[in-house]
């Protein structure tokens, strides 16, 4: 095979074989494939798209260019999560504990984040003494045990996306809907999982602008699972406001608690109990999403889920007195209002410029080498739709400086206020499975 043409094959509109794509996965990976070939690939996939079928090979090729995790000697059918990312995510810290508390293992391995907030595992860590490092045997024993375990990646999972993404991010190829896909679906089936539930968010503070495209996207991976034999079923939730109230670590950290206990924000509690029902329905101990729902339901009010998050701190060596009595955890030296500029109805809470505020006060890393700082963040005190006073704190900013001048004017600039009332849009837009 010669890659010039395959190249040609592709821009002329003709679907690579799973010979040719395993070909140019092997041979980019270890280097017989220069850069400037990939990009030209790349960017054909780009305008001609790519069939279900090459993109599950594709993912595949991915898949099988490192390691992969075995998880067979775990008990159970795993099913992971993934996240496209939002301004106050916090959902694997509700859902891990919760869907767990129901006896579905949980094997889960998070990333760190890189934008407005850390990642899973920052926010973890927030937690004094929590360890995100676990040796296979002890994680796979934990899991068969305790039914949760939540880690970062170890070996080297999908060095074919790695490299293939860094060449995207500087070819204007990074937006192609069969590469965001196979990239994210490499990384969960490298990962070991039997089913993938996916939460596509859409709107200012996703990746995804609009609905038809996050459709576009959860379509794909719906796809590529099922032709690698695997269940998933895709979610395409609200992400024009940010989800809950609190966007930083050690602040997220205390609002999945109080959603464990019963008391937290709503669309924080229904996007976990929504996404939580399919993962239990997956796992084959619930014969219907409906069942599995109440049962979710049931561990909330009755304390197993938040009695399972305590018992996953203490297994991890996190400190339980933090979580036990929140307000050990991290906090911040300032905790200022942020006054609404006029009255009226909040109509739009752009959750991109409220991630950016709580990163410049610390939440978050502009880059990789940027140090957390776990205490400070954003809070909000009003919702879309909610009614306001002028003057009346419509967030709180929490901060280890005085100087938050800039931070004020960038999140006065993300909400909108009117005079009239608000619709509220959906949390969840559609489910895909």
């Amino acid at each position: 095979m010669r890659m010039v043409d395959l190249i040609e094959k592709k821009r002329n509109g003709l679907e690579l074989t799973a010979e040719e794509i395993h070909w140019i996965i092997t041979g980019y990976t270890n280097g017989t494939i220069p850069d400037y070939q990939m990009s030209a690939l790349a960017m054909t996939i780009f305008y001609q798209g790519m069939t279900k079928a090459e993109m599950t090979e594709l993912t595949m090729a991915m898949v099988e260019s490192g390691d992969q995790i075995d998880l067979s000697s775990i008990a159970g059918i795993k099913v992971d999560k993934h996240s496209t990312g939002g301004v106050g995510d916090k959902t694997t810290l509700v859902l891990a504990p919760l869907v767990a508390s129901v006896g579905v293992p949980v094997a889960k391995m998070s990333g760190r984040g890189l934008g407005h907030t850390g990642g899973t595992l920052d926010k973890l860590e927030a937690i004094k003494g929590f360890q995100i490092e676990l040796s296979e045997e002890t994680f796979i024993k934990q899991v068969n045990d305790l039914h949760i375990a939540v880690i970062g990646q170890s070996g080297e999972l999908t060095p074919a996306d790695k490299k293939l993404y860094a060449l995207r991010d500087v070819t204007a190829t990074v937006d192609s809907i069969p590469l965001i896909a196979s990239s994210i679906m490499s990384k969960k089936i490298a990962a070991g999982s039997d089913a993938i539930c996916l939460d596509v968010k859409v709107g200012s503070g996703a990746f995804m602008k609009d609905i038809e495209s996050a459709r576009s996207l959860a379509k794909a991976m719906v796809d590529i699972a099922d032709h690698s034999g695997r269940k998933a079923a895709a979610f395409l939730t609200n992400m024009q406001e940010p989800l809950g109230f609190a966007i930083g670590n050690a602040l997220e950290i205390k609002e999945a608690v109080a959603t464990l206990k019963g008391h937290g924000p709503a669309d924080l509690t229904e996007l976990s109990l929504v996404i939580g029902s399919y993962m239990v329905y997956f796992a084959g101990h619930a014969d219907s999403v409906e069942v599995a729902r109440a049962m979710l339901e049931a561990n909330i009010a009755n304390g197993k889920a938040y009695e399972k998050f305590e018992a996953f701190v203490v297994a991890q060596h996190g400190d339980l007195a933090m979580i036990q009595n929140l307000d050990l955890l991290p906090g911040a030296a300032y905790v200022i209002a942020v006054p609404a500029p006029k009255a009226g109805y909040i109509h739009e809470i752009e959750a991109i410029a409220l991630g950016h505020a709580a990163m410049t006060l610390g939440a978050g890393r502009q880059t990789k080498d940027d140090t957390i700082d776990y205490g400070v963040g954003v809070v909000l005190a009003k919702k879309v739709g909610d009614a306001v006073a002028v003057g009346e704190a419509v967030a709180y900013l929490h901060a280890n400086r005085e100087d938050v001048a800039k931070e004020i004017e960038t999140v006065i600039s993300g909400i909108t206020i009117q005079a009239e009332p608000a619709t509220k849009l959906p949390l969840i837009y559609e489910i895909i499975d």
